[in-house]
């Protein structure tokens, strides 16, 4: 199994930024890509950004120039940083991590608990 925990939500003024964590952890990890979703209430779950295992990322229209992925592959982490933030940004923001481990040999999606965003006009 993979265990992921994410850190870093909070409240914030419009045009200020915030940095999102999420640490993964399992026995004979190995991860693939890891992406960012968010969800606002009443919404669907959508995909904000992605960075595969090379380096390559991918972000949603709404977030280019303001966000930035970035993954540390020593740490089994992903980052989130949010800078320019706006209401509109207001959600629930869960990280997906594509992995296997030593006890799950075939690559599954693990997501993890969910972290509060919030950005006061």
């Amino acid at each position: 199994q993979v265990q992921l925990v994410e850190s870093g939500g909070g409240l914030v003024q419009a045009g200020g930024s915030l940095r999102l964590s999420c640490a993964a952890s399992g026995v004979g990890l190995r991860i693939n890509a890891m992406a960012w979703y968010r969800q606002a209430p009443g919404q669907q779950r959508e995909l904000v950004a992605v960075i595969t295992s090379g380096g390559y990322t991918n972000y949603a229209d709404s977030v280019k120039g303001r966000f930035t992925i970035s993954r540390d592959n020593a740490k089994y982490t992903v980052y989130l940083q949010m800078n320019d933030l706006r209401p509109e940004d207001t959600a629930v923001y869960y990280c997906q991590v594509g992995a296997s481990t030593i006890s799950s040999i075939v690559p599954r999606d693990y997501w993890g608990q969910g972290t509060q965003v919030t950005v006061s006009s």
